[in-house]
């Protein structure tokens, strides 16, 4: 042996590793476990889901039910104590078909308060800057014929304002009451809209528009107004302000001072709509009941929504869909 070949005396670090094992194949009682585990989860699982629909069903018909028995509650709940007292109808707001001034709530009030053997007299206090002249034209019209059947004296009583088909609607009334700032009067029609087309042709932008019937597209605000159209307009305003002041010299009678300006579309203030005839006097609701009715109670019969009939207006079409859902949905239910 050469030096060469002589044992390393230097230290060395080596080990022999066995070959990996192949992985143990599992055994037919884990796969029972985990299949059985796996059932367990998939039933809590469906139990909670099921838990979770039913609560929800559950939850639409209890909401049905309150509003169902909101608005029940308000129409059997509604009725004016017995004895004498003056019966209060509110006019608030914009008098529009979908507004709370609307001429069919406006009459089931009125109906109301005309109806009870003990309302002494109906008072009609009002905060509106008027709206539309059919709905009041039906309001005032309503007025009159219930006055005559129930042979029962209204008061027309006048808060901030009564202005317009407001005033339409007042002049219904035997007497109209106003406080020496509030705003009477505007007996005149206005129908307004816009023109873009001078806009368009600044933006390049053409009209296409197709009518059949030379008329169709009157008024339209991309189309111009010709001369035949603005006087076809203005003719039918000038009929619905002859309408409006008919109405008025019926209403007032001799009582009206009429003036140049009295159907000019002008306001005035309380104090000065009773020197011109337009009101009678000042006073409010408690001075009209106490004094003129003589029926100091004051009872209010306006139609009011209650909460269950503002909830079901916002939701709408959504509550009755999911309470159909639910009561199909009770069926299935386990």
């Amino acid at each position: 042996m050469t030096p060469n070949d002589s044992p390393s005396t230097e230290p060395r670090f080596s080990a022999t590793l066995p070959p990996p094992a192949a992985p143990a194949a599992p055994s037919r009682a884990s796969w029972d476990g985990a299949l059985e585990q796996f059932a367990r989860d998939y039933l809590r699982d469906r139990r909670s889901e099921r838990r979770w629909r039913v609560f929800f069903r559950l939850a639409w018909l209890l909401l049905f039910a309150f509003i169902v028995w909101g608005i029940y509650a308000q129409r059997v709940g509604g009725a004016a104590p017995h004895g004498p007292h003056t019966a209060l109808v509110e006019l608030r707001g914009e008098i529009a078909s979908e507004s709370e001034a609307s001429a069919e709530n406006m009459i089931a009030s009125l109906k109301s308060a005309f109806e009870d053997a003990n309302s002494r007299a109906v008072v009609l206090r009002i905060n509106s800057p008027g709206g539309s002249p059919v709905q009041a034209g039906i309001i005032n019209d309503e007025i009159r014929r219930l006055k005559a059947k129930h042979d029962k004296r209204v008061y027309a009583v006048v808060d901030e304002a009564c202005a317009s088909a407001a005033y339409y609607v007042a002049v219904a009334a035997d007497e109209i009451y106003v406080d020496k700032a509030s705003i009477v009067g505007s007996v005149g029609v206005l129908m307004d809209s816009f023109g873009f087309t001078g806009t368009m042709e600044k933006l390049g932008v053409e009209r296409r528009l197709m009518t059949a019937g030379e008329n169709k597209a009157i008024l339209d605000p991309f189309s111009p107004l010709s001369d035949k159209h603005r006087i076809y307009v203005q003719a039918m305003l000038d009929q619905i302000h002859q309408q409006f002041i008919v109405v008025v010299r019926q209403g007032r009678g001799q009582r009206l001072k009429e003036t140049p300006e009295t159907f000019s579309g002008l306001f005035w203030n309380g104090q000065k709509a009773v020197e011109l005839g337009l009101a009678d006097k000042l006073g409010n609701l408690d001075y009209v009941a106490r004094e003129v009715v003589k029926a100091e109670e004051v009872i209010d019969y306006t139609a009011k929504e209650n909460v269950a009939e503002r909830l079901a207006k916002r939701l709408g079409a959504s509550i009755g869909a999911g309470a159909v859902r639910a009561l199909r949905g009770m069926a299935t239910v386990h």
